[in-house]
């Protein structure tokens, strides 16, 4: 093995460790999912950091924009359709000074 191919192999292993390092950066959040006595199905998000969050809940391209104070849960948001279930919402959560429709 010549030194260019090592060099080059040291480099491509240092840049998957920054991009990995920056995926796994962003806030902790765990979500709940339920079903209302109409059959809508509800989520719910908890904010497992110590930091104000700004997030959203989405379902059939309509956003609930909300910040969530440092290990607090989100009040229930509920699907306007019995058609739908939890894979279509879709849930962001990310620290509130990243967020510029958070203020």
């Amino acid at each position: 093995m010549t030194s260019h191919s090592f060099f080059l192999k040291c480099i491509l292993v240092l840049m998957l460790l920054v991009v990995t390092t920056i995926a796994l950066a962003g806030p902790r959040i765990s979500v709940e999912y339920g079903m209302d006595r109409q059959k809508f199905v509800k989520i719910k998000v908890k904010n497992e950091t110590r930091r104000t969050l700004a997030c959203y809940v989405a379902i059939n391209g309509i956003k609930k924009k909300f910040k969530l104070t440092a290990l607090a849960k989100s009040r229930w948001y509920r699907a306007t359709d019995e058609r739908f279930n939890y894979t279509d919402f879709s849930v962001f959560c990310d620290y509130i000074e990243y967020v510029d429709w958070a203020n």
